[in-house]
């Protein structure tokens, strides 16, 4: 059994490649949303946190916090994996040659 048969089994991710790579890519949005709403409760920036757990239900602030978070993390990474696709792999080799800047010469009309 190869190793991403087991992780795929472990995870019981879809077999579907595009599936995998949107469930995989909305687990990533996921980690950045629970990152970003820890560091903003944690550092508390115009007393974000003192106002929210000021408040009588805590609890619907925060959810709202977190799955507005999440949608806006979500799908950026679920739509970055996306057009990544189109892209094409890349080589490594270094490039050939110097660089150079495009030199092209003025003509009489391109001069003021």
């Amino acid at each position: 059994m190869s190793m991403r048969s087991r992780f795929s089994a472990f995870l019981e991710l879809p077999d579907a490649p595009l599936a995998r790579l949107l469930l995989i890519n909305l687990a990533i949005g996921a980690a950045v949303t629970l990152l970003l709403v820890g560091g903003l409760l944690l550092l508390n920036p115009a007393g974000l946190r003192d106002l929210i757990f000021a408040d009588r239900s805590p609890g619907v602030a925060l959810a709202l916090l977190l799955m507005s978070f999440f949608i806006t993390f979500g799908s950026t990474a679920m739509g970055t994996a996306i057009m990544a696709l189109g892209l094409p792999e890349e080589v490594d080799r270094p490039p050939h040659g110097r660089r150079r800047f495009a030199v092209q010469p003025l003509t009489r009309k391109d001069r003021p």
